[in-house]
């Protein structure tokens, strides 16, 4: 499924944290169903007019690449980061280690912040907000981030008053499942039916 027709919008993946509790691995290389995580979120935005990954290049991946300031500095200085490379009016905002988002999901969350909410983001089975699985006006984030000199993503985000959005995947593959942790992986690569 497409987004709504003519709405531009552009992706931004966070995919430079420090993965602590992955060890230190490459948490966004880090294999679901043969993919790469980073790889499957990019393809739930391949509708997006630009991606830009806000972390280390990788090869195979059509994407602007950027980093924060300092690298690994946290999801605000990534946000910003990555914001700098936006040109649309909307841009995905997305956590590099979502194995089961999908394109229906992100046109979902399009769908439901049009045409006047400044965003939406999805809130899983306990009703908390998933900050990093959600779409933005651009000019929203821009303002906030101007306005702001912290390191929360709740804090900058939540007085944006987003549609809160709760959507369903198939099998169980919750579309704001992330993989924080080795257990998470596990579940992941058992979702997506590997052995």
């Amino acid at each position: 499924m497409r987004p709504p027709e003519g709405t531009p919008y552009d992706a931004v993946i966070l995919a430079g944290g420090r993965a602590e509790r992955l060890g230190g691995a490459d948490k966004p290389g880090a294999l679901v169903g043969g993919r790469p995580l980073v790889e499957r979120v990019a393809a739930a935005v391949a509708a997006a007019r630009a991606v830009v990954v806000v972390g280390p290049p990788r090869a195979g991946l059509r994407a602007v690449f950027t980093r924060e300031d300092p690298p690994g500095g946290g999801p605000v200085p990534a946000l910003r980061a990555g914001l700098a490379e936006v040109a649309a009016p909307w841009v995905a905002l997305l956590a590099a280690d979502l194995p089961f988002l999908t394109a229906a999901h992100v046109s979902a969350l399009l769908r439901a912040a049009l045409p006047d909410a400044a965003g939406a983001v999805l809130v899983d089975d306990g009703g908390r907000e998933q900050w990093l699985t959600g779409v933005w006006r651009t000019a929203a984030l821009r303002d906030a981030l101007a306005a702001y000199e912290g390191r929360s993503l709740h804090r900058l985000l939540g007085p944006l008053d987003p549609v809160r959005l709760r959507l369903t995947g198939e099998d169980g593959c919750e579309p704001w499942f992330d993989c924080d942790t080795i257990d998470d992986l596990g579940t992941a690569r058992r979702r997506a039916g590997e052995p």
